[in-house]
């Protein structure tokens, strides 16, 4: 007995393989032929043909967020600091007076400035009992 079989293990490319195989095997040995033509240019236009297809969905999405967002009830809005009139279906939401509205940001950078940050102590932070505190 002959150390190798006569059977080859893989089945030889004959009128017996079907017509899948068949284009692959042809697939297969072009591709390192022309390998941009036959995987590149394919995979750059399935992402732009992906892009194109998604983008109306991707729009109706925020949409439907944006909807949702300007649809606040009466409550929500009075729990919000803001303040409701009753008019039409729609509500015109207007600020609150009494809600304290925070400085503009001239003011927050001028309130910075002001502060001597030059002159500053560096303090230990109080430890827990039986917490280390880094010191040796």
């Amino acid at each position: 007995m002959p150390a190798f079989q006569a059977k080859r293990f893989r089945p030889s490319n004959t009128a017996g393989a079907t017509l899948g195989e068949r284009i692959g095997i042809k697939y297969r040995a072009n591709l390192n032929k022309h390998p941009f033509l036959l995987f590149g240019l394919p995979f750059i236009g399935i992402m732009l043909a992906g892009s194109f297809l998604l983008t109306p969905a991707t729009a109706l999405r925020y949409e439907r967020h944006d909807r949702r967002v300007q649809q606040v009830s009466q409550d929500e809005a009075m729990g919000l600091g803001l303040k409701g009139t009753h008019g039409d279906e729609e509500s015109q939401i207007k600020r609150n007076p009494r809600r304290r509205v925070i400085g503009s940001e001239r003011e927050e950078y001028y309130k910075l400035m002001a502060k001597d940050l030059d002159n500053w102590e560096q303090k230990r932070v109080q430890r827990f009992k039986g917490e280390p505190d880094g010191r040796f």
